[in-house]
This record gives C-alpha cells, structure tokens and sequence, in this order.
C-alpha cells in the first residue's frame, strides 16, 4: 500500500533529542519538536525498527494462529504469527523468516497486504502484513531458522470460520490478528 508524499507538517524536524531507554527491540526517546503554528512540544516517542504479521493459508484454506505469552497482559495470546525487522531487512525476507522461524514453514508465495502504523500516537513501528501460502517444510537446501531464546511458541491451523468464531468470543485479543484476517476479505 503506497505511503502517500510528506507534508511540510509531516517533515518536522526535531530541534532536541533525549534518548531515554535503548533496548533489544526499541528506543524511547523524548523529541523537542518546533510546531508550524510556532508553539513547541515534547514527543515521547518509541522508535521501532518495523514489523511483519503473516497470515499463513494452508492449501485446504486454514489459518495458523500462534499462541505464546505475552508478560505485557500475563497471560497467553492466540494471535498471526510476526516479528520484528533486522535493521533494514527487506519486509518479504522478513516475513519469510518469520514464517519459518514461528510456524516452522516456509511460504513458497507472499502477497503483500499493506503496511500501517499500529500506534501512531507514540510509536513510528510499521506493521508490513502479508499473506503467506505454498507451505512446506523446510528441506536442507533451506537456511535454518530458530525461534528467539524467550519464545515458547503454539502454533495450529484454524478454518477461517473458527478464528471469526474465537474473535467474536474473546479468545483472540490482538489487535493486529484481528486487522490481518480483515485484509484477507
């Protein structure tokens, strides 16, 4: 999905940068911003390196959900299977590295979805979503993949019904899960 061109409010440039916080995935930094109208304003803004969301489609037409927990909300989240850019990785390798990484499949077709920011409010993350099928496992002329130390990770495949169903009851909680199964149609 084309981004549309910056206006001169979108090209705001910063004045004062504080980093506040600097982790594995993300940095918290305090931006003192110049506003066109002349007034001034501090940003409290998490700078975030991009995401992928897969929605991987089995040939008979499942989805794989993940569940793994999220010690943000503690406590076990059905959601599509995703992950976090390396820095400047091209959003289809990335996806397809998650997809093998997650599901333990690797996607032979990926067709993009869009991308879109999450959290425009407090975070420049930008969520490239991709629909991912052709799956097979991976074979030795395959570059091995591993999940990250700290998952512990479910993955089972669910008819689209199903997964409507477990939205509608609460079962699935995540946001970017129930806007990646709205880009399917």
């Amino acid at each position: 999905m084309p981004m549309s061109s910056p206006t001169p409010r979108e090209s705001i440039v910063p004045s004062e940068i504080k980093r506040i916080f600097e982790g594995k995935v993300f940095t918290v930094q305090i931006e003192t911003l110049q506003l066109p109208k002349g007034s001034e304003m501090k940003a409290e803004i998490v700078r975030h390196p991009g995401s992928v969301v897969i929605i991987p489609v089995t040939d008979a037409g499942d989805i794989i959900l993940v569940r793994q927990y999220r010690p943000a909300i503690a406590q076990l989240a059905w959601e599509l299977p995703a992950g976090t850019r390396r820095h400047d990785e091209d959003p289809r390798k990335a996806a397809a590295r998650e997809c093998q990484e997650e599901i333990g499949l690797i996607p032979d077709h990926l067709e993009s979805l869009g991308a879109f920011f999450p959290t425009p409010g407090y975070c420049d993350e930008q969520m490239h979503f991709y629909r991912v099928s052709g799956l097979r496992p991976p074979t030795s002329r395959d570059e091995p993949a591993y999940q990250d130390e700290d998952e512990d990770i479910e993955a089972r495949a669910f008819s689209p019904a199903d997964v409507r169903r477990m939205i509608a009851a609460g079962e699935v909680i995540d946001l970017k899960t129930v806007a990646g199964l709205a880009l399917l149609g």
